[in-house]
């Protein structure tokens, strides 16, 4: 195990854009549809004794056509001319996927089509409250999302290899997320990649299979965390197997790296995609190592992260997070 270190000037030049058309900020643009998915083969059951099928309204960005570079541009057409990666965003307990517009704008930035759905009882305004009994339904709730982002009524469906697919969550989403790409119960073996942010093992999942051929992991914690505390995702990277990575957060809490703290989010969203790229579009780089991250001074060219400004000398910029890599 290595242990490299991520300093914080590495998120100054943001993610690389790589598709859709740009304005002057030189940020492509970011196409969203909201999309209401229903299962009619599994119900949820709301105050006042009443049922109805399990509904999720998902929320999609994806590269998009836009002379003004807008970002959350409704139904925009999408730029790419071929296929182009899924992520499956799991969002955490008592809030919705907005929370997290900014990382998932990002990876829509970098070519990736992102679906966030909300999860109709865990959601900041379920009926009754959050529920968060529900989680062990959720995973089922990750297929379901994927299946409905590729079946052909889908208006996006063309726009997605189904040979490419991520998940992603966060605290409770990142304990379903990481339960649809490695529990014995759920694991969906459509899932090529596994983005763990601040999440954990959970029960009634008929326990975990981190077997040879398992997707890829990136796993993210914060030191400070008090919600999900570093000993949980310590413990299930522990049993994972290769390739697999954790970048530690360092004095980072529970929700803020991945929603508005800098340069933490922009830290995350940088490895992500590099993570990402490197196993759903080897094209765009090979991975190999994240030995490219350790500390450089200047920084040379990070691929597969080019093409990147030059960074400056990082001088005195105290570490704010570290990356252990085993590839």
């Amino acid at each position: 195990m290595s242990a490299l270190a991520l300093p914080a000037a590495l998120a100054s030049a943001g993610p690389a854009p790589r598709t859709g058309a740009t304005a002057s900020s030189g940020l492509p643009a970011v196409g969203i549809r909201v999309l209401r998915l229903v299962d009619p083969s599994r119900s949820i059951h709301l105050p006042g004794g009443r049922s109805e099928p399990r509904t999720l309204l998902t929320y999609v960005r994806y590269p998009a056509l836009d002379a003004s570079g807008g970002t959350d541009v409704p139904n925009a057409p999408a730029a790419a001319t071929g296929t182009l990666p899924v992520i499956v965003f799991v969002h955490g307990f008592a809030v919705t996927p907005t929370i997290y517009a900014k990382l998932l704008q990002a990876w829509a930035r970098a070519g990736f089509v992102v679906a966030a759905p909300i999860f109709p009882l865990e959601n900041a305004h379920a009926p009754g409250g959050p529920d968060e009994s529900d989680l062990v339904n959720e995973p089922s709730d990750v297929s379901f999302v994927i299946s409905q982002m590729l079946a052909p009524s889908d208006p996006l469906a063309g726009l997605i290899d189904p040979a490419r697919i991520a998940v992603a969550g966060q605290s409770d989403g990142g304990e379903a997320a990481l339960a649809s790409a490695y529990s014995r119960r759920f694991r969906d073996r459509r899932i090529g990649a596994a983005v763990i942010l601040s999440g954990a093992l959970m029960s009634g999942v008929g326990g975990y299979a981190f077997t040879a051929g398992s997707p890829p992991l990136l796993a993210a914690q914060g030191t400070a965390d008090t919600i999900n505390e570093p000993k949980y995702t310590y413990a299930y990277f522990k049993l994972a197997r290769r390739p697999k990575y954790l970048l530690r957060l360092t004095g980072a809490e529970h929700l803020p790296p991945y929603t508005r703290q800098q340069p933490q989010l922009s830290i995350v969203e940088r490895v992500s995609i590099a993570f990402l790229d490197a196993y759903l579009r080897p094209t765009a780089g090979t991975l190999a190592t994240l030995a490219p991250l350790a500390p450089l001074a200047p920084l040379a060219p990070l691929a597969p992260l080019a093409p990147l400004a030059p960074l400056a000398p990082l001088g005195n910029v105290p570490k704010v997070s570290s990356l252990v890599a085993e590839p």
